[in-house]
């Protein structure tokens, strides 16, 4: 069952990626660039979730995963005070 949920929120956030890089081509507005790299990196980090937890249950990918997601919400927070000034 956490196979099924871990892919299922990899696949949803690749999803969003996808449609924010999408929309950010037909506009051009920063702000759906900025999330989409965000999204971007939270897809990466799903992608290890399930590696760390599905694929290789040996290793300790915790380090990898928390550095990944906190690079994403960077970008976005980096997008967002961009956007304000």
């Amino acid at each position: 069952m956490s196979a099924a949920i871990y892919s299922l929120c990899a696949l949803t956030s690749v999803a969003c990626c996808v449609m924010l890089t999408r929309a950010w081509l037909a506009s051009r507005h920063r702000i759906l660039f900025w999330s989409a790299l965000c999204f971007a990196g939270l897809s990466l980090n799903n992608a290890i979730l399930v590696l760390d937890k599905l694929l290789l249950p040996q290793a300790d990918l915790t380090v990898w995963r928390l550095a990944v997601a906190f690079a994403a919400i960077l970008l976005l927070l980096v997008g967002l005070v961009w956007e304000e000034q």
